[in-house]
């Protein structure tokens, strides 16, 4: 399989490359810092260099163009100013759906937040709340999209730990709930999840919230 991963030097999708790299897969990270690209090809990947909050759907679709999956695993980072948040966590997240469809690739994964509704919860904090509303309004655009068989990943509060291998693994709503969680879960198994999603054209059309558990990720997945 050939996977694109948007957000290509993140501390998820790095993970994922390794783990799509090792089994085989050809797996291409979007990077718009040219130093981050000998850093993919060292785990097994290769990088395409775009910035996506100034890149065309042309150029985005010229990187993706053959493969049999996208997903979404950029971020704007922790100090990032409103501008950005909104350029990174919703208009990119458009702009990457919008050159899938030109492309003909229709498998989607976005990553997103377990606590995508609870921008308004009083103590949530500006900044953390700015960053919510983005990430509620490119799940919006997610659902809209007929022509991508699409998958949303709501992960809970990530950390770097080495990860289980087994998670908790259940089913989100389109309608997210409005009170925050806290419930952590390592990058490692979050992008233990995204592997086993890749191959499961099932999950299409499906949301789904992981945080750390008891359950085997691929069983999880298959439940």
């Amino acid at each position: 399989m050939k996977i694109v991963i948007a957000g290509g030097h993140g501390k998820i999708a790095m993970r994922l490359t390794r783990r799509l790299a090792q089994r085989g897969d050809s797996v291409v990270g979007i990077v718009r810092n040219p130093r981050h690209i000998e850093d993919i090809r060292r785990i097994g990947g290769d990088a395409a260099l775009l910035d996506l909050e100034r890149a065309t759907v042309d150029e985005v679709a010229a990187v993706v163009a053959g493969a049999d999956a996208v997903v979404f695993s950029a971020g704007s980072g922790n100090s990032a100013t409103a501008a950005r948040r909104d350029k990174m966590d919703r208009a990119a997240v458009v702009l990457v759906m919008d050159a899938a469809e030109k492309a003909g690739v229709r498998r989607f994964l976005h990553v997103s937040s377990i606590n995508v509704g609870c921008a308004e919860e009083r103590g949530i904090g500006e900044g953390y709340s700015v960053y919510l509303r983005a990430k509620h309004a490119a799940e919006q655009h997610v659902f809209s999209r007929t022509a991508l068989d699409w998958t949303v990943l709501r992960p809970g509060v990530l950390t770097d730990g080495a990860g289980e291998g087994t998670v908790e693994l259940t089913a989100g709503a389109r309608v997210a709930p409005r009170h925050a969680r806290f419930d952590q879960v390592a990058r490692e198994d979050v992008a233990g999840v995204l592997e086993a999603l890749v191959d499961r054209p099932g999950t299409a059309g499906r949301i789904y919230v992981v945080v750390g558990g008891p359950t085997p990720i691929e069983k999880a997945v298959d439940a």
